[in-house]
């Protein structure tokens, strides 16, 4: 049986009641919850282990929220990054929950404070790093501590091949050893069936109840397209349709964030760069800069993002290839978390895969591990060049079928040409099998279309059979047909010799004539006039949503928390729409509970009555 919270624990909690829908409205202003919410709160509360993949912007930390509210003792997160649990206990606190973290920033005095208080019983949330978690003296104030769960976020950290692997959360098994009757969640966005299975096994998660919501992000617009001028594509997409938008471009080098970083302010951004080359203190600085300040741009390599719950970032870019369809889908998700429209917009380029598995070629995996990594990139070139609905092919690696194409991705909006590129894909074959599969593409390409260069010469390339047998198509032409050879499996990129192309078996029928090939044509990506901006709809005046937007700004800056914490944008455009003339119309705002409803109310509404008086 579980029990409410002992009320001598915290006597002035003003919402000493274990009902999750009462902790829902009155703590956190929402009236219902969404999809499975409910339903993994209830496990949690009755001691059960739970699994969670939930899409960005989902409602995860809801779930482990409330039910830490409602179990008797103090919920433990496990949070990877130190300046995203600070701005998560801000929030928690401005909402009278007694909510702490223990960190490397706070002073030993604070420190002392916060272990007697969860020795004491007067914490609900408490935020730690793996690394603190995993240390013998922190070990034994949990023994000693009532704890109402374990929440593990950011759970994909344990698969030891993802980008944002972490060491210490290898040793996070100790838990269930340690406190068996403690119910323990493991959160996170994105896991294909591989990361999923390594994050039961290391975390002794067999006995979970599994919970997978959908990956669809309908609000999120992909697009696709070739590169061919990085800057100026960048520059043009963000001119046209993000001008004063917060937003993260990701790069694959950290001397590219810097470089494009320092270009984009000389254009007029707000632009920062980020990667882990940088102090920490930078790091932290960027990043708090990011979430508390509107219409920064953060230019990033994979360092930056994970666990990151602005709601207002309004496109994700990438001027390079991720390595995998699961990265990209984790890293275009931190756009449009308030469910507004949002761009996820991508150039990429043979180039890119070359990089990628030279990158792949270098790690320090084993054979079975690099040959799983090469399946996950042909996956994402799959994603690139395909010519039927984007979001299908997405929610497809997720083992997620859509009906019906979706009608918001390129593919989708401008359905691209394609062309039989049979004729072409052979002479590209055979060009390279000519030169003993020694080339690169830009030699192979100066063959096909009879260059005079030292290099063909050199090798006596003039005289062979292909030389000069592609001079109907120019240069970027050929350069889109290997890269699509390469993206469909007929050819690979041998890095052993220098990034020469190699025949794969699976040329063999094409080369004969048993088979044919359409390719596509290559476009240049289209801005669009989609609205990406949380602005107010037509009916609403917009000189009361600036008012209300300055006085968001005004609480904010004197607490030091992100304008989103004091209220969404959503929450002031339905300010604007409904007119609270009273603190009982304003409680039954989205967003609104009891706590914001007498800090905040009374402000917000003089500003409401003052601005229809005028």
């Amino acid at each position: 049986m579980i029990h409410p919270r002992a009320p001598e624990t915290n006597p002035t909690h003003p919402n000493n009641t274990r009902n999750p829908h009462t902790l829902l409205r009155s703590i956190f202003g929402f009236s219902e919850f969404r999809d499975s919410q409910e339903q993994i709160i209830a496990s949690l509360i009755e001691g059960e282990d739970a699994l969670v993949l939930m899409p960005t912007g989902g409602g995860k930390s809801l779930c482990y929220q409330i039910s830490a509210l409602v179990r008797p003792g103090c919920g433990v997160v496990i949070s990877p990054l130190i300046a995203l649990m600070q701005d998560q206990v801000s929030s928690l606190q401005l909402l009278g929950v007694q909510a702490e973290f223990l960190n490397s920033t706070l002073n030993e005095h604070e420190t002392a404070r916060i272990e007697q208080n969860l020795l004491a019983g007067k914490i609900d949330l408490l935020y730690i790093a793996p690394e603190r978690l995993n240390q013998t003296h922190m070990l034994r104030l949990l023994e000693q501590s009532s704890i109402a769960l374990f929440a593990i976020d950011e759970a994909h950290c344990v698969s030891q091949w993802g980008h944002d692997f972490r060491a210490d959360y290898l040793q996070l098994s100790v838990l269930h050893e340690l406190f068996p009757s403690v119910p323990r969640i493991a959160l996170t966005a994105t896991a294909d069936d591989r990361t999923r299975k390594e994050i039961i096994s290391r975390l002794q998660l067999e006995q979970a109840k599994q919970f997978i919501s959908g990956f669809d992000r309908p609000n999120i617009r992909y697009r696709i397209a070739l590169k061919h001028d990085a800057r100026q594509q960048i520059l043009k997409f963000l001119q046209l349709e993000h001008r004063k938008d917060a937003g993260i471009v990701y790069c694959l080098s950290r001397k590219k964030t810097e470089d494009i970083a320092n270009w984009l302010g000389e254009q007029g951004f707000d632009a920062l760069p980020y990667h882990a080359g940088l102090s920490s203190a930078a790091r932290a600085r960027h990043q708090a800069r990011f979430l508390r300040e509107e219409s920064v741009i953060m230019v990033a390599t994979i360092a930056f993002g994970m666990g990151i719950d602005k709601p207002d970032v309004r496109f994700v870019a990438h001027l390079d290839l991720p390595k995998t369809i699961e990265s990209y889908y984790q890293e275009t998700g931190r756009a449009g978390r308030d469910g507004e429209p949002a761009n996820a917009w991508m150039i990429y380029g043979l180039q890119d895969v070359i990089k990628l598995r030279q990158m792949m070629d270098g790690s320090e995996g084993s054979e079975e591990h690099k040959r799983a990594e090469q399946h996950r990139l042909n996956a994402l070139l799959g994603l690139c060049e395909v010519t039927s609905c984007r979001r299908q092919v997405l929610l497809a690696y997720f083992n997620e079928r859509l009906e019906n194409p979706c009608g918001n991705c390129d593919n989708c909006l401008e359905p691209p040409q394609t062309w039989d590129g049979t004729e072409a894909a052979r002479k590209a074959l055979s060009a390279a099998w000519r030169t003993e599969q020694r080339f690169g593409v830009n030699h192979l390409i100066d063959v096909l279309r009879g260059a005079d260069t030292a290099k063909i010469f050199q090798f006596g390339h003039q005289h062979l059979p292909v030389y000069g047998i592609g001079k109907d198509r120019d240069n970027n032409q050929w350069r889109s047909v290997f890269r699509q050879l390469v993206a469909q499996g007929y050819m690979r990129v041998d890095l052993d010799r220098y990034g020469a192309l190699r025949l794969e078996e699976k040329c063999r029928p094409l080369l004969k004539g048993e088979i044919n090939i359409e390719l596509r044509k290559d476009r240049k990506i289209k801005t669009t006039k989609q609205r990406t901006r949380v602005t107010p709809a037509p009916e609403i005046d917009v000189e009361l949503w600036e008012k209300l937007r300055d006085c968001r700004r005004q609480f904010a800056e004197e607490l030091g928390v992100p304008p989103y914490v004091i209220f969404h944008d959503t929450t002031l455009q339905e300010m604007c729409v409904r007119l609270p003339r009273d603190l009982e119309d304003f409680a039954d705002l989205s967003g609104v509970g009891e706590r914001k409803l007498l800090k905040y109310g009374p402000a917000f509404i003089t500003e409401i009555t003052d601005h229809l008086a005028g």
